[in-house]
């Protein structure tokens, strides 16, 4: 059945690629964001744009009316910029008040969505060292986990109307083009790749493909509700991941970047990148969701097909 989808945050690199997905199968996407003229050029195969302030919801309300889902993606760069006391606002008020103005609305239209589904990220339950992480365990205590709380917790307001919410916990993405895959890879190029800090730390990994896909899923299945972890049933630890990285790239993998000088770099933001999660998607396992990249090995090896600089 084509569903009717509103998504915000459509013009990010995990967004443009659900949207594509979305039109592929043939759903009829109408994009929130606050710059459609931008949004329009970035993803042409879509035909609904609507400018987005999330302060202002008045201005798109009618456009949630009827809608068969929506898909809440937007939210301020984690990595924008440096962690000011000033910016760490920016990044939580974008979550928590946008979804918050979002839910509202939801409940002021006569025909609500069925489903709502949030982003979120594994970074909810902070540096858990060799913990096994499913659904259930507790959140940390970082200011990664307090946003990603924040968030799940204004998500789950849209329950009260009646509406199934799913909040995705992601994985750190691997893409060919964009994310955490591609700022590591030029180190590689020039010798100097390695593992960040100790390299034992678990690194929770997810191909977009699949993250795309677990998406579709979400949105389909109706019996799949609450928070839902987005990374791969074969979480690796830091150093494998470099490891395997420069096998592909056909270049050493042992210059480690000390925890020091990536907290000097980047402040507090460097205890998210060196956080240990050992993320298990229990309810993707459960429901028996198919991923088709359960292994890193063939993960990177998708994307980086011809990357080799041997």
């Amino acid at each position: 059945m084509i569903k009717k989808v509103l998504i915000t945050g459509a013009t990010g690199f995990i967004g443009l690629n659900i949207c594509q997905e979305l039109t592929n199968r043939g759903d009829l996407l109408t994009v929130l964001s606050r710059n459609p003229e931008k949004a329009r050029k970035e993803l042409p195969f879509v035909n609904d744009f609507v400018k987005w302030d999330y302060k202002r919801p008045d201005e798109w309300k009618e456009h949630i009316n009827s809608k068969n889902a929506v898909i809440h993606l937007a939210g301020a760069n984690l990595f924008g910029k440096r962690w000011t006391k000033n910016y760490k606002k920016v990044i939580i008020e974008s979550r928590e008040t946008s979804t918050i103005n979002l839910i509202k609305t939801i409940g002021e239209v006569k025909n609500k969505p069925e489903v709502f589904v949030c982003s979120s990220a594994v970074g909810f339950y902070g540096n858990s060292g060799d913990k096994i992480l499913t659904e259930n365990s507790p959140a940390g205590n970082d200011f990664t986990s307090n946003v990603c709380k924040k968030w799940e917790k204004a998500a789950s307001l849209v329950e009260q109307f009646k509406v199934r919410r799913i909040s995705i916990r992601t994985g750190i993405v691997l893409s060919r083009n964009e994310g955490s895959l591609q700022k590591m890879i030029p180190p590689f190029k020039f010798f100097i790749g390695g593992p960040l800090g100790t390299g034992n730390q678990w690194f929770p990994w997810i191909h977009i493909k699949d993250l795309v896909k677990i998406f579709l899923f979400v949105l389909d299945n109706d019996k799949i509700t609450g928070s839902l972890n987005a990374a791969s049933p074969n979480p690796v630890r830091m150093k494998e991941f470099t490891q395997e990285l420069g096998r592909i790239l056909n270049r050493p993998s042992f210059f480690k970047v000390p925890s020091i000088i990536l907290k000097i770099a980047l402040g507090e933001f460097a205890e998210t990148i060196l956080a240990s999660l050992r993320v298990r998607p229990e309810k993707l396992i459960q429901y028996n969701f198919n991923f088709r990249f359960r292994n890193l090995r063939g993960a990177l090896e998708d994307l980086l097909k011809g990357s080799s600089t041997g």
